[in-house]
């Protein structure tokens, strides 16, 4: 009984208030609304719905953020307003208050089980939805890379193309101006012209594109630069979209696309001093912990002596998981992120020389809002691409990977290399001046072009 002799409560709400509360360790951040209408927790937090008994199920299968996550990618929970801002505004109370992540131990989980059998939420294992990676065999083997690959980047050239701006770059920009009109495809070509100038890419060169994507950095360096560039890629949509493209744009003395492992590339055909510049942009973090090393061997020695090899790689913070059981199931399985540091002793473990290393944390928070206001404004053409499951799986992954870099929990870094010749020459200029004051200017257009990389 209640001080006033009404009866207490007893909706699903309250069912689970002091269970939720021993978990944490406090009081609820949120506001929780169950599918009997009950609510219960902070009433100026967001409002989390939970539609059915469902999620509770999930949560008791799978205990933590991936029981959280399938059970918002089903639609058994949702967050009502923006997504990006409810995230932001739970992690947020979570920190004010002091709680902590749930450690639910044996007691605990007979509790659990308890709470869910008075409310009829017990039952089998619901169905894991369709999105879910399914890898198997040996960890990084050349077969479960191209499998894992292959399950983000195969989605669909349709999805990305819907998704990303005309140069189909799908890493981080760099936002050089907040002038009216400054947008996402701008600061996409501003970070390929960063990368070709700190290259020192010019005619004639041979430029080798690890993990060249959609194209995007292969198709500016030959169109603007005049570059000669081996694109490779495991992912077959990715290949035989660049192979197209290149061909529209009349490209095919300059480029070779290879649908290939890093690991097959082989030297530059006709050029046994290898190529004159290695780029891998956002490839880096699929490669595995254990074969980052020969991974950073592979590029010293793809690059001649001299030659420059610019590494733009995602980072974790040093007590930051860099990923997380959702991310791994859904989105990057078998990725691997670690910190700054790490990466660079890697590089330099492997015979380069690090000259450079420009962190681009915040400009990933802009580029990611991007991508995230794309998708919620064609929401309806995405749901009729791809299914409503797979959009809530990327709204997920958009409004959490921008909240990750907002608050430094990951990073993302542009680090340029030289391999030293025999001598220790590395042939680097005194001064960063032509990288970004626009010293350099943009070189005349190949074949009559006016405007930057399409589409």
């Amino acid at each position: 009984m209640t001080p006033t002799g009404k009866r207490a409560p007893t909706g699903a709400a309250q069912r689970l208030e002091p269970l939720a509360e021993r978990l944490l360790g406090g009081g609820l951040p949120v506001r929780v609304r169950m599918w009997d209408g009950s609510e219960t927790g902070a009433a100026d937090g967001p409002l989390i719905r939970v539609r059915s008994r469902r999620a509770l199920r999930r949560l008791l299968w799978a205990p933590g953020e991936l029981g959280l996550a399938e059970a918002y990618i089903t639609g058994d929970i949702d967050i009502e307003g923006d997504l990006a801002d409810g995230l932001r505004a739970m992690r947020h109370a979570v920190r004010e208050r002091g709680l902590r992540p749930p450690r639910p131990v044996a007691g605990d989980r007979l509790r659990a089980v308890g709470a869910a059998l008075r409310m009829g939420a017990v039952g089998p294992r619901p169905p894991v939805p369709a999105a879910r990676a399914g890898l198997h065999g040996v960890l990084h083997s050349k077969a479960r890379d191209r499998a894992a690959i292959s399950h983000h980047y195969d989605l669909s050239n349709a999805f990305y193309a819907l998704l990303l701006d005309e140069t189909m770059a799908y890493s981080c920009g760099y936002w050089t101006s907040d002038a009216p009109g400054y947008g996402p495809a701008d600061a996409q070509r501003d970070k390929l012209e960063l990368i070709c100038r700190k290259l020192a890419l010019r005619p004639g060169a041979r430029l080798l594109d690890i993990g060249c994507g959609w194209g995007s950095l292969t198709l500016y360096a030959a169109r603007r630069h005049g570059v000669r560039v081996t694109a490779v890629t495991l992912a077959r949509e990715q290949a035989e979209y660049v192979r197209q493209r290149v061909a529209e744009q009349h490209l095919e003395d300059l480029v070779e696309v290879r649908c290939c492992d890093y690991r097959d590339i082989g030297r530059a055909p006709g050029h046994e001093g290898g190529y004159d510049a290695v780029s891998t942009v956002e490839m880096g973090e699929h490669v595995g912990d254990a074969q980052y090393p020969a991974f950073a061997g592979t590029l010293h020695g793809m690059v001649r002596p001299r030659g420059r090899v610019l590494v733009q790689q995602m980072s974790r913070g040093r007590q930051d998981p860099g990923g997380g059981a959702f991310i791994e199931a859904y989105i990057a399985p078998d990725m691997h992120m670690r910190p700054l540091g790490e990466t660079v002793g890697l590089l330099e473990g492997a015979g380069l020389e690090v000259r450079d290393v420009e962190g681009l944390r915040e400009h990933y928070v802009l580029t990611v809002d991007a991508w995230r206001r794309t998708l919620e404004e064609r929401r309806a053409e995405f749901v009729a691409l791809v299914g409503e499951e797979t959009v809530r799986v990327w709204r997920l992954y958009l409004a959490g990977g921008a909240l990750a870099f907002e608050e430094r929990r990951m990073g993302v870094d542009q680090i340029l290399a030289v391999r030293p010749d025999a001598t220790g020459s590395a042939g680097m200029p005194a001064t960063r001046a032509g990288w970004h004051t626009g010293a350099a200017e943009v070189p005349a257009a190949r074949h009559g072009e006016t405007t930057g990389v399409t589409g």
